[in-house]
């Protein structure tokens, strides 16, 4: 029995931080784990980026709920929930999140969480589990599921390495050269093309 498990950020939605970085105007916001593969590094410099500039949790809400899916996306993860499980493991924040599930039709999503001071400002993350999104794949496979991972980014490389099947969607040039042993898609079209195959659908 196969289960998907597809990034959020790249698939289905735009970057949150490059929107908020052009919302801010903020240009060191827009870096992302599609340029910095170590996630601890990333989110502290952007916690501190936030706190010096004093934008709040509620202000990247805002942005966030202006935000729109990329184009198809809702089309492609309704056909793909026609016929396999699917689970969004993602590297971002429930309270980032929720917007984009109920575009999406309320998915399963497996994210983080952040905490906040009293002025609302964005304090810490919360990481569910270290190595969360490769870890998730190990314990699907351990309950004998054959898994086929779908993603970007640097964080999306533990999951699609350890998965039976990893694609690459929509990469930046610098993973697809790091990584040139996945097959990589730009449109949801290639993606049904490849899942078909190996979901033997007709």
């Amino acid at each position: 029995m196969f289960i998907i498990c597809l990034d959020l950020e790249g698939v289905f939605t735009p970057e949150i931080w490059i929107e908020v970085s052009l919302k801010t105007k903020i240009e060191e916001l827009k870096i992302t784990t599609r340029d910095e593969p170590d996630y601890d590094k990333l989110m502290k410099k952007r916690l501190k980026i936030l706190k010096e500039h004093g934008i709040s949790l509620k202000k990247i809400q805002e942005i966030i709920s202006e935000m729109e899916l990329l184009p198809g996306a809702k089309e492609f993860l309704d056909w793909l929930r026609s016929k396999t499980q699917i689970i969004i493991v993602s590297d971002s924040f429930i309270e980032f999140a929720m917007p984009f599930m109920k575009k999406l039709g309320y998915p399963t999503l497996f994210c983080h969480d952040l905490e906040t001071d009293g002025n609302g400002m964005i304090s810490n993350y919360r990481l569910r589990l270290d190595d969360m999104k490769r870890k998730t794949v190990l314990a699907l496979k351990k309950l004998n599921y054959e898994v086929i991972a779908i993603g970007d980014s640097y964080n999306d490389m533990g999951m699609i390495k350890e998965a039976d099947h990893g694609i690459l969607f929509k990469p930046p040039e610098n993973v697809v050269k790091e990584f040139p042993q996945f097959p990589v898609t730009h449109e949801y079209s290639e993606l049904i093309e490849i899942l078909s195959n190996h979901l033997n659908l007709k």
